[in-house]
Parts: C-alpha cells; sequence; structure tokens
C-alpha cells in the first residue's frame, strides 16, 4: 500500500486526464521515466537516437543507459529547443531510430516539424517534458503531442513529488511495457512471473499523494508564472540582453525565465551585485561533458547559446516588489 499502491493508480489517472492521453505510468523520478520510455518503445542495443546537445545530462544518459547511442543535432537560436532542419539533415544522411526532443525551460519544440520527419522515416518521436508541465503547442498540452513522453517532479520543477516521474501515451502496448519494467519485468496484473528484464523504478504512494495535490496547485503555479514572466517581457527594456520568443502556437511553462546576452560574467556579476540569483542553464553542452568525449557532434549554435544564457527568478513564490527589483537590475545593466 506505502510502496505502489491505490494513491499511484489515482495520480496516473489524473495526470493522464490533465495531459489528454490515453495512459501514464509513475516512474520514481526523471531520468528514470526516460529510460522506461526508450524501454517501452524497444529502444536499445545498437540504436541511435537524435535529441539536443543543449540540456540537462539526463536526456542523454537515459539514451546510454538503454543501451542506444545519442546523436546531436544543433538547436535553433530562438528557442533553445531542437532545429528541426538539423534533425532532417541527421536523419536523411544517417541510421537513426528515435527523435528525443526536450521541451528545454517549459517552451515546447517545433512539434509539427518534429512529427513529419518522425512519420516520413519511420521513427519513434520521446518528449522530454521535464520542464514544460502545462505548456502547450497548438492548444494540445505538452506530454500528448509525440508518441511518449516523459515528465519529472524533482523539488524544483512546476511541480514535484519530493523525487518522481511520469510516463504519458496513447499506445496501450507501450504504457504495459512501461508498467512492466519499472516493476522488475512483471506483468501488468503482478505475481512472480517476470516477463522481461526490469528495474525497481516504481514510484511510492506517499510521493503519489503528494504530486495528487501538486497537480490540483498546477495551474495556479503556472499562472504566477506566466505573470511574472509577462512583467518581464513588458518591463525590461535594454539592448544587451534578449528576453525569451515566444512562438503564437505555443504557451510557455517558464521553469525558466532565460535571458541572452555576449557579455555573460559581466551580467551575472552585475545581477549577484544587486542580489538577484541568477544563474546558468547550461554552461556545458553534453557533447563537451568528460562523460561524452567520445561523442562528436556539430552544433555551434548550441554552443554559443550555453556561452550567453542566463536564467532568472521566474518562480510562483516570487513578490512583485522581488519582480520589480529584478526588472530595475537587468535594466540597469
Amino acid at each position: 500500500m506505502i510502496a505502489d499502491g491505490p494513491r499511484v493508480r489515482e495520480f496516473e489517472e489524473a495526470f493522464a486526464d490533465y495531459c489528454g492521453t490515453s495512459h501514464a505510468v509513475a516512474t520514481n523520478n526523471g531520468t528514470t521515466a526516460l529510460h522506461t520510455a526508450l524501454e517501452a518503445l524497444e529502444i536499445g542495443e545498437g540504436d541511435r537516437v537524435v535529441t539536443t546537445p543543449f540540456s540537462f545530462i539526463a536526456s542523454s544518459n537515459a539514451i546510454r543507459l538503454a543501451g542506444a547511442e545519442p546523436v546531436f543535432a544543433d538547436i535553433s537560436r530562438e528557442t533553445f529547443n531542437l532545429d528541426p532542419d538539423s534533425v532532417r539533415e541527421i536523419v536523411e544522411s544517417e541510421d537513426v531510430d528515435a527523435i528525443l526532443a526536450v521541451h528545454l525551460y517549459g517552451l515546447p519544440c517545433e512539434m509539427d516539424a518534429l512529427s513529419d520527419i518522425a512519420a516520413e522515416h519511420n521513427l519513434e518521436l520521446i518528449e522530454d517534458c521535464a520542464q514544460a508541465h502545462g505548456a502547450t503547442y497548438d492548444g494540445q498540452r505538452v506530454g500528448s503531442v509525440g508518441d511518449v513522453a516523459c515528465f519529472s517532479f524533482y523539488p524544483t520543477k512546476n511541480m514535484t513529488t519530493g523525487e518522481g516521474g511520469m510516463l504519458t501515451t496513447d499506445d496501450e502496448a507501450v504504457a504495459n511495457r512501461a508498467e512492466s519494467f519499472v516493476n522488475h519485468g512483471r506483468p501488468p496484473e503482478g505475481g512472480y512471473e517476470h516477463v522481461r528484464v526490469g528495474h525497481n523504478f516504481r514510484m511510492t504512494s506517499i510521493a503519489a499523494a503528494m504530486g495528487s495535490e501538486q497537480l490540483q496547485s498546477l495551474p495556479g503555479y503556472l499562472s504566477k508564472r506566466q505573470a511574472n514572466a509577462k512583467r518581464f517581457m513588458e518591463e525590461i527594456e535594454t539592448d544587451s540582453v534578449r528576453t525569451p520568443i515566444v512562438p503564437p502556437d505555443r504557451t510557455h511553462a517558464y521553469h525558466q525565465y532565460t535571458l541572452l546576452t555576449e557579455e555573460r560574467d559581466e551580467f551575472l556579476n552585475h545581477l549577484h551585485e544587486n542580489e538577484v540569483g541568477a544563474k546558468v542553464y547550461y554552461p556545458t553542452c553534453i557533447h563537451q561533458q568528460p562523460a561524452y568525449e567520445e561523442f562528436d557532434a556539430i552544433a555551434p549554435v548550441a554552443e554559443r547559446v550555453a556561452d550567453e544564457v542566463v536564467s532568472i527568478p521566474v518562480h510562483p513564490a516570487l513578490s512583485q516588489e522581488e519582480v520589480s527589483q529584478i526588472v530595475a537590475a537587468v535594466n540597469e545593466f
């Protein structure tokens, strides 16, 4: 009851309803949700997955943990997400099996273009929604656009279970394989028959109880993040930094509010001197990490962006006075 009981099933059902999918499978964190998704899609040894080099490393680590190989495309400077043209160039010149698209900072990727590429080349399309709870693409919530999607409920995310993750899909067979994989390879009905090699990636009922309450609060959290971002968009007036670009067919969940500047070190120092808790997400592209030294990538945009991004606080606990303090500090620079 405590480890994987009815509260987990209730949370899964509520989260699937929120995303608009037929199925949801809870896991113990966002990385295991990604790993589970790949296993459920039967992506593994010998397979290659196109993904972004500009993300938290979990997106690529999950590919490798499943036994597959990440192939890095470049990103768009406007959205910080995968550039469909770069993805298409790789797909049309190399042997790949799937696309893993990360909705970075809470802004959905260009899913129509990526879906077209996946359909044309018979590829699986995975959404990494770890930072994008509640964001929409063309009126459709993220988590319901690709073949399978994954969420994180780490404490810094837009909603939390302490640690936790979720996989969403409309494919019953994928959901069944995922449910089995997170539970030591048991079939959905449980028992001591093991139909595949699996992990213990189960969510606890305590985490699920927290998640159910957080899910009810998510619309309010999201509204506050978007209201703070709206003030930034309207009130930041400087040529030294660029505010986020949000295409009209998308809504941004603002896990991060990320600025772009060619004077990052000076800008960061200025913000810290003015008591603004700005940080860099992420200072090093994945293919440039020591753990990925054997992987090559032609990603000049990603590498440049990694040198220029700065995220300022946008979280729902900010007071309006604190928002004004942040705006003043940015404008002063």
